[in-house]
């Protein structure tokens, strides 16, 4: 018996979903545990597991394509089932939401080739193939393949449609060649200095998502900056003592997080989360972590981080950061963070600004360490050291308050070993 798939709500927020790619296509044989397609969510681009058995024998969306949370997605059945009726009454007003022109569609003018045109100076001779013209008035396309259509200039009644009953889908308008007119012409041109060219993409529920919170964020939170410079050599010389036990493996940014956690313990006021009635301090600590991924940033959390190691939050950011760049991060391991690190050092950023994430109250950005001259004990010797800037809401975080939190983040990051009692 055939099983209707929906589109699946993946976080709470989620509204509808895009096919960012099908693992699967039509006739394919599927089994329970199967990867059907890859959805793009507001969050993340995430795996769509098949809980079903059978033949894929319908697709509702092609590539690219969205649609609204319990949608038509996929049926899965018998090789050869009919499921032409449960296609048919499926209940779907509006199978894929996506920006579409509002003006009204016209019937294509039906365009006569242009004939030969003879002058007596100079003989031109244009040939333009007659194009294939939808004669029925009416342009059968999807959504998606008109968006790209009108972006690109293209005369939808000159592409033949390649999908269900003459249909245009998204491929006939990428594969689409215009038949050019050619001609000869006697005006020379001024020397060519080159020409404007530019590539644009379609933005992902992720990247809108992304640029929607930010643009909150920094436009309603009050932000204000403290910068501290941290001297590494301690910090340098504890991890490779650290790195040399079997097994074990930590990194600089690991160091930070631990540090950031116990500080937050000290200062709760900088743990805390901003909302319109209210102020929650909170007596957890969840850290997120930004990852970049190919699509924007993505903050796995890492729960009740100061009662963790070293060794353990090294595990566990690794872990998570390999999932969200093989899109196999959960919502779930997104959400409930208390305070975020966001660490450039990696790319030779010196130091940088962050836009905090909401409602948290802060985020902290890490620098690059940078061996440079440094004054010891009057002298100038080669030092280690690091710059750190703290970004504050100033509705729950004051200077003082931001300042107390760097001194007790510079005392644990400058004495590793207090981070190991």
């Amino acid at each position: 018996m055939a099983e209707i798939i929906t589109m699946p709500r993946l976080s709470d927020t989620m509204t509808e979903g895009v096919v960012a790619q099908w693992l699967k296509k039509v006739g394919d044989k599927v089994s329970e545990g199967d990867i059907l397609a890859e959805i793009e969510t507001d969050k993340a681009t995430m795996e769509f597991e098949s809980f079903n058995e059978g033949t894929l024998l319908y697709v509702g969306l092609e590539d690219g394509e969205s649609a609204p949370v319990d949608s038509l997605l996929a049926i899965i059945g018998e090789e050869g089932e009919n499921i032409d009726d449960i296609v048919k009454n499926f209940n779907l007003e509006t199978p894929v939401k996506e920006k579409t022109s509002t003006k009204k569609e016209t019937k294509a003018p039906v365009e006569e080739p242009k004939k030969e045109v003879y002058t007596p100076k100079t003989a031109v001779v244009e040939q333009v193939a007659a194009p294939v013209v939808n004669t029925s008035g009416r342009i059968v396309a999807s959504p998606l393949a008109k968006k790209i259509a009108e972006e690109k200039g293209i005369n939808l009644a000159t592409v033949a449609g390649s999908g269900e009953n003459g249909r245009v889908i998204k491929r006939d308008i990428e594969n689409f060649v215009p038949v050019t007119a050619t001609a000869t012409t006697t005006v020379t041109s001024p020397i060519n200095l080159g020409e404007e060219s530019f590539e644009e993409t379609n933005n992902s529920q992720m990247r809108k998502t992304i640029a929607r919170r930010l643009a909150e964020s920094k436009f309603t939170a009050p932000h204000y900056y403290l910068m501290l410079e941290i001297n590494m050599d301690n910090a340098i010389a504890s991890r490779k003592v650290i790195n040399e036990i079997p097994d074990t493996k930590v990194s600089f940014n690991d160091m930070v997080v631990k540090a950031s956690a116990m500080a937050l313990k000290k200062h709760p006021q900088v743990n805390s989360q901003w909302f319109n009635d209210r102020t929650r301090i909170n007596h957890h600590v969840n850290i997120g972590v930004a990852v970049a991924v190919e699509d924007g940033l993505l903050v796995p959390v890492i729960p009740f981080t100061d009662q963790k190691s070293l060794t353990q939050i090294g595990t566990e950011v690794k872990d998570k950061a390999v999932k969200a760049k093989t899109k196999k991060l959960t919502p779930a391991e997104m959400e409930g963070s208390t305070f975020t690190v966001s660490n450039l050092g990696m790319f030779g950023i010196s130091e940088f600004t962050s836009i905090i994430n909401q409602p948290n109250s802060a985020i902290l950005s890490v620098g690059a360490i940078i061996q440079k001259p440094v004054v010891k004990n009057g002298e100038i010797v080669v030092g280690n050291t690091m710059k750190v800037t703290l970004a504050c809401d100033h509705r729950t975080v004051d200077g003082a308050t931001g300042a107390a939190f760097l001194q007790t983040l510079k005392q644990y990051i400058e004495n590793p070993v207090t981070m190991l009692a």
